[in-house]
């Protein structure tokens, strides 16, 4: 059986606030360079310095054809990173609107993650943190499947090199980028 990665189950369990991404507000964004689906070396601390920037963190985006891992489902927080990717893409440019920058970033490979970005038909960068450096720089929240450290969901939105805001458990995945614009709205660049 085919899994549908562009719709959600009904039944999906929802994750809780584990206290993972606590740290996280106010905390530097490290100058560590990633690498982006459009070929590109990218530092979230010196873009971030420059214009407000929205950095969606997912686990996996699936690839059609390709079953998912064993029990994905039953992971609270795992599924739903098509649909959120394809909701950050449809608003694209009321993000843009607000003047900040967005990224996806997973510890998925770029290759893996330039055959989705193309599929999908995204106007954004994906960043790929393969080896875990800006995940155990900023100790983001990550579980383990199938031998892969993956991250947890959360979103970040970075402000002159600082986390000014986190979205953490991100729930459901689809409906985060219409807190993200409610939040860049109303211009609260430093408050939680």
């Amino acid at each position: 059986m085919t899994t549908n990665l562009y719709e959600l189950p009904s039944d999906l369990p929802v994750p809780v606030d584990d206290g993972a991404a606590n740290h996280l507000l106010g905390m530097p964004v490290p100058p560590i360079e990633l690498i982006s689906t459009a070929n590109r070396t990218i530092n979230l601390a010196e873009v971030s310095r420059q214009q407000r920037t929205v950095v969606y963190c997912y686990p996996m985006t699936g690839a059609p054809g390709k079953q998912l891992p064993a029990g994905w489902d039953e992971i609270p927080g795992a599924r739903g990173c098509t649909p959120q990717t394809c909701s950050f893409r449809d608003h694209f440019a009321e993000l843009r609107a607000l003047d900040a920058l967005v990224f996806g970033l997973s510890t998925q490979t770029t290759e893996y993650q330039r055959e989705m970005a193309q599929r999908l038909g995204l106007p954004f960068e994906v960043l790929s943190d393969a080896d875990l450096a800006f995940t155990r720089a900023l100790g983001l929240p990550t579980f383990e499947v199938e031998s892969k450290t993956l991250l947890k969901r959360l979103t970040l939105i970075l402000s002159q090199a600082e986390i000014v805001k986190v979205f953490y458990p991100v729930f459901p995945p689809d409906k985060n980028v219409e807190e993200v614009i409610a939040w860049l709205s109303v211009g609260r660049r430093d408050e939680s």
